[in-house]
């Protein structure tokens, strides 16, 4: 019987919809979900939704939860990761400490302070995880879904065993948004992607075997379309390809946009695309109302929708189970995959799926300028993944020396003085080594 395990089960909408999306794969008529967080309350919640939505679809399932990983792994076949470690103490500590020293955050939860403090919070807990996992279901498949995802997918593959595929919907996502800039139907697009997480890049866009590139670049000269992704226009207008991350991500992902007032003044723009302090300002109040949401489901308030949803959890189970073939985008280590990245990193890549596992495809060569761009933050990976393994302090600063838009505003001095400044007020919920 398949069993389906959620560590950081109590982000309880995401755990919600792939829940919903196992129920509803037509080959999965029996099996069990497991669940697990440390917070009880949370937990409970997502114990209840699974329960009413395996209710209202009449499938087989059974649920089983505790905040003791280790009762529930045993048996597991899929393990999803989408835990978050101590957010709500420092999502302000994340965007506010940078914002003294001119490092303008939109969202800070990939690259940047905010995305390298929070790994550096997140990843020993993870690696308990997955330790946890080789001795109790040592052949699961692990699926990440928590970020940093690159650095989350990284650390793992170099402390673990297991078999680990980071999961994110922003390729095909990316790809559908082009479709309604081109104006044309998503199904009879073909596109062919390859980099790293949230900056992969669109290289071949095509309909009908005609390159669909001429006419986005005609598209985006239409205000109504250009508002709607400034910053991922302009890099297609001067790099060549389209990325595949908001405009909100990409703009803290390089050193172009939010360096200098007058630069954010005309690039930026409300929420996803590029808000400052986007993220920080509204998480605490995202995840109130994703609770409220579900409880109100729970109440018969609201409708529980029924829907197969796009992420990619569900059809992987799918084709390893029936080996019916399937093709995703994931994030896997790079061996050879992209010639001109580094090969102990993690790149996102097109994958087969069957009876097999996941398989990625080999994509070869990406455009010069856009590798670059990617082998920056590959850096910035590689010595926050060797910070944690080794207990290594400086590899952690170090990394924060070398993100591309904090390097384009702050002094080598400037930035050891604001991740000291980080570090202590998240000692707290770093690792010991990180204290001094």
């Amino acid at each position: 019987m398949t069993k389906v395990t959620f560590i950081g089960a109590g982000s309880a909408v995401f755990a919600f919809e792939i829940i919903t999306d196992l129920l509803l794969t037509p080959a999965l008529e029996e099996g069990v979900f497991g669940l697990v967080d440390i917070d009880a309350e949370r937990l409970e919640l997502a114990h209840r939704i699974a329960e009413k939505v395996i209710a209202l679809t009449g499938r087989k399932w059974r649920v089983e939860a505790s905040t003791d990983r280790t009762k529930i792994l045993p048996g597991t076949n899929y393990l999803l990761n989408t835990i978050e470690v101590a957010g709500l103490p420092n999502v302000r500590h994340d965007f506010d400490i940078p914002m003294k020293y001119g490092v303008n955050q939109c969202i800070g939860d990939t690259i940047g302070p905010g995305g390298i403090f929070k790994a550096l919070r997140t990843l020993p807990a993870w690696i308990d995880i997955l330790h946890d996992t080789e001795r109790l279901a040592p052949d699961a498949l692990v699926m990440n879904y928590t970020n940093p995802m690159s650095l989350t997918c990284l650390t793992g593959v170099r402390a673990s065993t297991l078999p680990i595929v980071g999961l994110c919907h922003s390729i095909p996502n990316t790809a559908e948004q082009l479709a309604g800039y081109l104006g044309v139907p998503f199904n009879e697009l073909k596109f062919r992607a390859a980099g790293v997480n949230h900056l992969s890049w669109i290289v071949e866009l095509t309909r009908n075997g005609e390159d669909m590139y001429p006419l986005l670049r005609e598209k985006m000269q239409d205000p109504a379309i250009y508002e709607q992704d400034p910053v991922r226009f302009e890099m297609m207008l001067h790099l060549g390809a389209f990325v595949t991350e908001s405009s909100g991500h990409t703009s803290e992902y390089t050193p172009y946009f939010r360096k200098r007032p007058d630069l954010i003044a005309k690039y930026m723009r409300a929420e996803y695309l590029g808000e400052t302090g986007f993220y920080a300002a509204n998480w605490p109040t995202w995840r109130k109302e994703s609770d409220e949401w579900i409880t109100r489901m729970l109440a018969g308030q609201e409708e529980v929708p029924l829907e197969r949803g796009p992420e990619y959890a569900s059809y992987i189970v799918e084709a390893m189970e029936t080996d019916v073939p399937a093709a995703i985008y994931a994030n896997v280590p790079n061996t050879g995959l992209v010639t001109n990245l580094p090969q102990d990193g993690i790149v996102e890549v097109r994958c087969l799926v069957n009876r097999d596992g996941v398989q990625p495809t080999h994509f070869g060569k990406l455009p010069t300028q856009l590798a670059a761009l990617d082998a920056m933050h590959m850096a910035v990976h590689d010595l926050v993944a060797t910070s944690m393994l080794e207990g290594d302090r400086d590899a952690a600063c170090h990394a924060l020396m070398l993100d591309p838009l904090t390097a384009a505003v702050c002094s080598p001095a400037e930035i050891r003085q604001m991740f000291e400044e980080m570090a202590q007020a998240e000692a707290p919920y770093l690792p010991d080594w990180m204290r001094v």
